[in-house]
Formats: C-alpha cells, sequence, structure tokens
C-alpha cells in the first residue's frame, strides 16, 4: 500500500488525518472511513473502498495506491469530485493516473 504525498481528504478526514492513516497501516478496522485509490483497472476513474475491506488478504498482497480518505460515503463522494475537477483544469482528461507522478507515493 502506497499513500499519495498530496493526499486529498474530506473536511472531516483532515481533522483526524494521522489517525485514519495510521490505524489503516495497522489493519485496525474503522467504521465509516473510505479510502481513494487508483484504479486497478483501466475502466474506472478511481476506486473506492471501505477502509475494513484493505484487511481482506487479497488487498494486502496487490498494490494499492490511495490517492484520497473520506469520513462517509458522502464525504468520498466530495473529494471524488474534487478529485476530477482538478484533474481535469491540470491535464484536460479525465485520468487521475496521468494526474498523479509515481515519485509522489511513498
Amino acid at each position: 500500500m502506497k499513500w499519495y504525498k498530496d493526499l486529498y481528504m474530506g473536511e472531516l478526514a483532515a481533522k483526524r488525518k494521522r489517525k485514519i492513516i495510521n490505524r489503516i497501516k495497522h489493519g485496525k478496522v474503522q467504521i465509516g472511513v473510505y479510502v481513494l485509490a487508483l484504479p486497478l483497472n483501466d475502466d474506472n476513474i478511481l476506486d473506492i473502498y471501505p477502509s475494513y475491506i484493505l484487511n481482506q488478504k487479497y488487498y494486502r498482497n496487490i498494490a494499492i495506491n490511495i490517492v484520497g480518505i473520506a469520513c462517509g460515503y458522502e464525504e468520498a463522494m466530495e473529494v471524488l469530485q474534487r478529485m476530477v475537477i482538478d484533474c481535469y483544469t491540470s491535464t484536460g482528461q479525465f485520468k487521475i493516473c496521468d494526474m498523479t507522478e509515481d515519485d509522489k507515493f511513498s
């Protein structure tokens, strides 16, 4: 699991950023916390997962690039909207992958 250095966050998630990230890294269950990740296939713009999904064996064994966090599904949709608008403004397309550079993940 890699984290985008310029992580997008919802308003509530920003207040708890360190706690959320730390708990995800240590496999702690957090109800209502969502992560936005670069898509695992070419058909999607982004993938949105409830954070507890990342504890499943399948997700622990694949490379996921997390670009955003949110508290609640509605906030996740707001973060997604902001990301898509930023992407279109900077690249003229809707490919979030083109907006995020590999060297900005840790």
